[in-house]
């Protein structure tokens, strides 16, 4: 059974001392419930190793919001793999629209990047989706498609057995719109489709998709529910305890 997943993603957002504070609050909320739901935090680089040691990884799991194209070498600014593995993460985000509009990150590189997070035991959790051209466009499942044959039809199925994807609906993202609970839920049913053809109807009934495109504690509710919808990938929720524990509640 594929599991449920409430990620926060938190950019870049929190110096450390109030990252620090977050996490430490998120788990202690945490750790009085029983939440049906697998939470894991995406912090910027500079916490993780400092999160990780106050955190119940049991209770919040702790994820890297990127990693370099390389194993080790002469590229001034960049986190490999095995650096994000060494820092006690277990998860890392991959393919995010913003690393893709801002960074030229192209599905080779990403190809790779995920290739070298699998090596290192970290669990990609890989972003896909449009902008709002073309979903004008009608072309959202052809980029879907691609995004996901270019980066990842590569890996084996027990490899591709280990990714969480997050779909974004890239025009829903920042912009205080929202893809309707309907089109959220046909949109995961095609990837969940472009799995089973792909590696067979087992490794799509596994896979975690999650949602990422505005969720809030509002919305939430009606957004998990849908039979494809297997939790959310919150960015600006995900910020404060009150907020980002609403939406784990809700799932």
């Amino acid at each position: 059974m594929r599991k449920k997943i409430v990620a926060g993603n938190w950019k870049m957002n929190k110096n450390l001392q109030e990252g620090i504070q977050l996490a430490v609050a998120l788990n202690e909320v945490l750790s009085k419930e029983n939440n049906s739901c697998r939470v894991i935090i995406g912090t910027p680089f500079i916490h993780l190793a400092s999160v990780s040691e106050r955190i119940d990884k049991k209770k919040l799991g702790l994820a890297a919001q990127n990693c370099a194209d390389h194993v080790s070498g002469a590229y001034t600014g960049e986190v490999s793999a095995e650096m994000v593995k060494s820092t006690g993460a277990e998860y890392v985000i991959l393919g995010h629209s913003e690393r893709r509009t801002y960074y030229g990150e192209t599905p080779e590189m990403l190809k790779t990047k995920v290739r070298l997070a699998l090596d290192q035991q970290l669990q990609p959790i890989f972003c896909i989706g449009e902008v709002l051209s073309e979903r004008e466009a009608g072309k959202q499942f052809e980029v879907v498609r691609s995004q996901i044959e270019a980066s990842l039809f590569d890996l084996s199925e027990a490899d591709f057995s280990k990714i969480i994807l997050a779909y974004e609906p890239v025009w829903a993202i920042g912009t205080g719109k929202t893809a309707t609970a309907a089109q959220a839920q046909e949109m995961h049913a095609f990837i969940r489709g472009l799995i089973a053809g792909k590696y067979g109807k087992k490794a799509a009934d596994d896979c975690s998709i999650l949602y990422g495109g505005s969720c809030k504690a509002s919305n939430a509710a009606e957004l998990f529910a849908n039979p494809d919808v297997d939790g959310g990938l919150i960015g600006g929720a995900s910020l404060t305890v009150e907020d980002f524990m609403g939406i784990v509640r809700a799932r």
